[in-house]
């Protein structure tokens, strides 16, 4: 079970891979590119990176498998061009850093990084080339990983000139070909004008600051939602304490305290201490992740592809762990070494034995520990994982302490038995159905249409079906044991599931289900958009049968229940609201956001503003984690997402970064046929007034136009 320890370790410690802290990295390194003249039609491309201090980027010959699986190699990828041929491939030049310790050794340059690549010039005459580079840059407490930059080189006319009679010397060029600038992706700024740079430094930092006040709005907004993730955190420990490895330790430890102190105040003493010691454990643990992850990592992480992938695989392990094929636990020696320590006694035995009861108690709160540290991705603020695991260590912490104090309570507790086994397999069949969500993210984000409603909905039904039945006792798991007598709670749980696989049976034909609103994929993305249970949809449109609708149908797709209309493409749209004089309404969406599917299914369908949304407004949505790759003749560089905009995706958020600095989904804004906004944006707003205020606001303005 070591590799599946290791598995979990991997989630925690390489999640800053995947999360790129918005407008941080390009404050951290520069970069610059120079060719120098090695003589005999031979030529060395040097980039070189300045680094700020504490920082770090990885070596060519760094190797992530021998660290752990961290840290990206640094990586460039030069364009094919008749005119040119690469030698042998891109090596470091000059001497890299080495550093081992427990995650195993990293290979990097401080404050100044050298890269080479030799190649050979098969024409004369001036020419580009092209070059792709990737990196990470890290210090101490984490990681930024910035997207792929560009950049290209000039090879000047005269450049075979300026070799000298002694072919075999390396010349430098003592004034580089080219310079790049990498945060403009435009040739050295000694060709620009002053007036130029101050332009555009004042644009950049525009850019920056509305960046970093969206950011600093949205963190003020989610601080609520810290206590949710606590008492969320809180529940779960409570259900941890009641599974097999947690309860059967609460008599134990709590005997041996009575036991061993000579009085009844160093009893309660030491109950204490060992209570604050569990809470120091897994407080510890969200620090940890907190400080891996940065201040905006969690929140880039919960939306990455590649995470959502690892979290669904981590999700299915978990479930099949809890189910009873296998048991994840720490390695044995761990165990023992923490056993012998809390020997010692004092406060550093207790502590010990805390730790002993983290080690042991693993395999049953290791899923539950991983998923609670999953869940918080999504949140905003970066201490998510820190009050998560506050709230999860005092649930934990609590039964123990109070039961010490007050050992005649003991008697009242329930007898182990193979109800606790129950508790797991339940766990691990809710661990199956949320598995499917981060599943189902990625299959909206790329289009694979495998996951539809109609079958998440099923597996779902089908989950919570079998829960059902299996609490009844109808169906037995490893490690069960007979059920002779169904118990009233084990009966209402048995109800409650599979009342609820009856809820989600009508949405196998549509149903909205707003239970599951943001879990489930939408309405939309079924097997034929649910037209076979009801019609096209949009019969309440009042420009049905209106030619300049009927010409521009085909562009347009349905949202929520199906009978609101929106385009794609902006163009396309803004031609569409100038024929029919109607204002556009720019909806910034995405594939993996929950918040904008609970506006498209409840605040969307209601009867106050589907009539607007109908009739009113031309409404575009534009889904800034579309992975449908741009031709390539349309890719180019962004200042304002600090990368290339390669997807459909990319574009608008470049777009929405650029002309409303926020970087977060859903955000609606409606604008007039000129394109001036009409209204202030704004985000998730499930309150129908509200919302009904903001439209209304917009079209009452573009009519008095």
């Amino acid at each position: 079970m070591k590799i599946l320890f290791t598995l979990i370790s991997f989630l925690a410690l390489t999640s800053n891979l995947f999360a790129q802290p918005s407008g941080a990295w390009f404050e951290k390194i520069d970069w610059e590119f120079s060719v120098r003249n090695d003589g005999d039609n031979n030529a060395t491309i040097i980039a070189t990176a300045k680094l700020v201090d504490g920082w770090h980027v990885f070596s060519i010959n760094h190797d992530p498998a021998k660290a752990d699986y961290t840290g990206v190699p640094t990586s460039f990828k030069f364009k094919a061009n008749p005119k040119y041929k690469l030698k042998g491939k891109a090596y470091d030049g000059a001497k890299a850093k080495e550093h081992t310790d427990v995650l195993g050794t990293s290979v990097y340059f401080e404050k100044k990084a050298v890269f080479k690549q030799k190649i050979e010039l098969l024409q004369k005459g001036s020419f580009d080339i092209n070059v792709e580079y990737e990196f990470q840059v890290c210090d101490e407490n984490g990681c930024l990983f910035p997207p792929a930059q560009e950049t290209t080189i000039t090879i000047p006319e005269n450049f075979f000139e300026e070799q000298k009679e002694d072919q075999s010397a390396l010349i430098e060029v003592q004034e580089p070909a080219v310079v790049q600038d990498t945060t403009t992706n435009s040739i050295a700024d000694k060709t620009m004008s002053s007036e130029e740079k101050k332009v555009e430094n004042k644009e950049a930092t525009a850019i920056s600051e509305a960046v970093t006040e969206a950011s600093t709005e949205k963190e003020e907004k989610d601080k609520g939602s810290m206590w949710a993730i606590f008492f969320k955190c809180f529940a779960a420990g409570i259900i941890a304490l009641l599974t097999p490895c947690v309860f059967p330790m609460i008599p134990m430890t709590v005997t041996f305290f009575t036991k061993q102190s000579k009085t009844k105040s160093a009893g309660i003493k030491n109950a204490i201490l060992y209570g604050v010691s569990i809470i120091a454990i897994y407080v510890a643990l969200g620090l940890i992740v907190t400080a891996i992850a940065g201040p905006t990592g969690l929140n880039e992480m919960s939306t990455n592809v590649y995470m959502n992938l690892i979290f669904f695989f981590i999700f299915i392990i978990f479930a099949i762990s809890f189910l009873g094929a296998f048991e994840i636990r720490m390695p044995a020696k761990w165990v023992n070494k923490a056993d012998s320590k809390a020997d010692k006694g004092g406060f550093i035995g207790i502590f010990f034995m805390a730790f002993v009861l983290a080690l042991v108690s693993f395999s049953c709160t290791g899923p539950i520990i991983g998923s609670l540290l999953v869940d918080s991705s999504g949140a905003t603020s970066s201490w998510a994982p820190t009050i998560g695991m506050l709230g999860f260590g005092i649930a934990l912490a609590l039964p123990f302490t109070l039961f010490a104090i007050f050992p005649g309570w003991l008697n009242s507790l329930p007898q182990s038995g193979g109800w606790l086994n129950s508790v797991k397999v339940v766990l691990g069949l809710l661990e199956l159905a949320l598995a499917l969500k981060f599943l189902s993210m990625v299959d909206l984000a790329y289009h694979w249409d495998i996951l539809t409603r109609e079958v998440f909905v099923a597996l779902w039904i089908v989950i919570f079906t079998v829960m059902g039945i299996y609490l009844l006792g109808k169906i037995r798991f490893a490690h069960d044991s007979v059920v002779e007598k169904l118990s009233v709670t084990r009966f209402f749980f048995a109800l409650f599931s599979l009342t609820f696989a009856v809820y989600l049976l009508p949405g196998m034909w549509g149903a909205p289900l707003y239970m599951i609103d943001g879990v489930a994929p939408p309405r939309t993305h079924s097997e034929d958009n649910f037209r076979f249970v009801r019609g096209s949809g949009t019969a309440q449109n009042e420009s049905i049968g209106d030619p300049i609708f009927m010409e521009y149908r085909e562009h347009m797709h349905e949202v929520g229940d199906g009978s609101i209309l929106v385009f794609h493409e902006m163009d396309i749209a803004k031609e569409y609201a100038e024929k029919v004089n109607k204002p556009l309404m720019l909806d910034f969406t995405g594939y993996a956001c929950a918040n904008c599917r609970k506006t498209e299914s409840k605040v969307w369908t209601d009867n106050e503003i589907r009539p607007l949304l109908q009739n009113d407004v031309v409404i575009v949505s534009l889904y800034c984690d579309d992975k449908k790759l741009l031709p390539e003749e349309e890719w180019y560089y962004s200042d304002a997402i600090r990368g290339k905009v390669k997807t459909v995706g990319n574009k608008w958020s470049d777009y929405q970064v650029k002309n409303y600095g926020a970087n977060a989904q859903p955000l609606y804004i409606i604008q007039d046929l000129e394109g001036n906004d009409l209204t202030d944006a704004i985000g998730y707003t499930p309150d129908i007034t509200a919302y009904k205020d903001f439209m209304m606001g917009g079209i009452n303005k573009f009519k008095k136009k």
